[in-house]
């Protein structure tokens, strides 16, 4: 626990929370868009410390959460197309498509195998030539440069059968949109490992534009009290900027030869997301250069038409318009064990957050 226990500090803790009791001048409504960081905040019990003029709302931090219904419906298709085998995250497995899921297909019979990494799929392809091997590829600027690299290492490689079906998505123009919408958001509590690769200019913009406090985050109790206050303290001071409290992950340049990666390989495009409709250039598409590695160019396959949850308001929860308390289904109809959205599916999502944690949360 070496490291983790500084983070952790009982007595540092309490002088940052009596900082915060302090500095509360009114109300304000930060808004975290990582899925760690909504894990982390429930696991802690960070809301339970904080005066109650500080509100705490998820966002479109999950990527499993945001990625259109439609695209589990199109894995789904070719996961039951012959002679295919269809690589993915384990977090995808039990996504509740239209009518089925990645794991009730593999059930059935159809070839589905989790890997760690794009690089482990485009090893699978490369042992196994007889098979069309078609990597789920999702997550935001975090896993998009490992996507890219193997991309671009098929293509040097001469590896014909590895296909990607993307869903990477990009979390600026996502906080952004909500914005837009006219959600209150006082604050953004920014996320910590796509900071790590695209550096902190990203939410420059964001402050400067929409004139909102961005401050990137560890995902340690002290990483996050010290994150909102020091979120507090621009409010406070009517002086909206883009700080760095992850300094030990984080630098304002991020990762250039990730970022490098992925320019090479990928461009934007406007994409759906859950709850939140289009957005435009949100989404990252394979360039022209590696066109033959798109699974959708290159492999037709006939897809259901898809339809909407029932009663799920995880569109509301992923816009912060409504908490995973506010749902019917949660807890009763829709549980870990029985999803009915993609909220409650991830380790990410907001709802799995609540109920592993909520009710500690509430008893602290």
């Amino acid at each position: 626990m070496k490291y983790v226990h500084e983070y952790r500090n009982k007595e540092l803790s309490q002088k940052l929370i009596n900082a915060i009791h302090d500095s509360a001048k009114g109300e304000y409504t930060f808004m975290e868009v990582c899925g760690g960081h909504t894990m982390a905040i429930q696991r802690f019990g960070i809301p339970s410390l904080l005066p109650p003029e500080i509100k705490l709302l998820s966002g479109p931090g999950c990527p499993v959460c945001v990625t259109e219904k439609s695209y589990i419906d199109t894995a789904i298709a070719y996961a039951r197309l012959s002679n295919t085998i269809i690589a993915t995250f384990g977090d995808l497995m039990r996504v509740p498509g239209s009518s089925s899921s990645l794991e009730l297909e593999k059930a059935l019979g159809s070839d589905v195998t989790i890997v760690l990494s794009a690089l482990e799929a485009l090893k699978l392809a490369q042992n196994k030539p007889e098979k069309r091997i078609i990597f789920l590829a999702i997550g935001f600027e975090t896993t998009a440069p490992g996507t890219a690299v193997a991309v671009d290492q098929a293509s040097k490689a001469g590896v014909k059968n590895f296909f990607i079906l993307s869903a990477h998505k990009l979390m600026p123009p996502a906080m952004k949109a909500i914005v837009d919408e006219g959600i209150k958001i006082d604050g953004y509590i920014c996320p910590g490992h796509v900071s790590a690769i695209t550096g902190s200019a990203i939410y420059e913009d964001i402050a400067r534009k929409y004139k909102i406090p961005c401050v990137i985050s560890g995902f340690e109790p002290l990483d996050l009290l010290q994150t909102i206050l020091a979120l507090m303290r621009q409010v406070n001071e009517n002086k909206p900027a883009v700080e760095i409290q992850y300094t030990r992950a984080v630098q304002p340049n991020g990762n250039t030869r990730a970022r490098t990666m992925m320019k090479q390989v990928f461009t934007v495009a406007d994409s759906e997301w859950r709850g939140l409709g289009n957005i435009s250039k949100s989404k990252l598409i394979l360039t022209e250069k590696y066109q033959q590695y798109d699974a959708l160019k290159m492999i037709p396959v006939e897809v259901e038409p898809t339809i909407s949850d029932k009663g799920c308001i995880c569109g509301e929860i992923l816009k912060g318009l409504k908490t995973p308390l506010d749902c019917k289904l949660f807890g009763n109809e829709c549980t870990p064990e029985n999803p009915v959205g993609a909220c409650m599916v991830s380790g990410e999502g907001a709802c799995q957050a609540y109920f592993r944690y909520q009710p500690q949360t509430e008893t602290t």
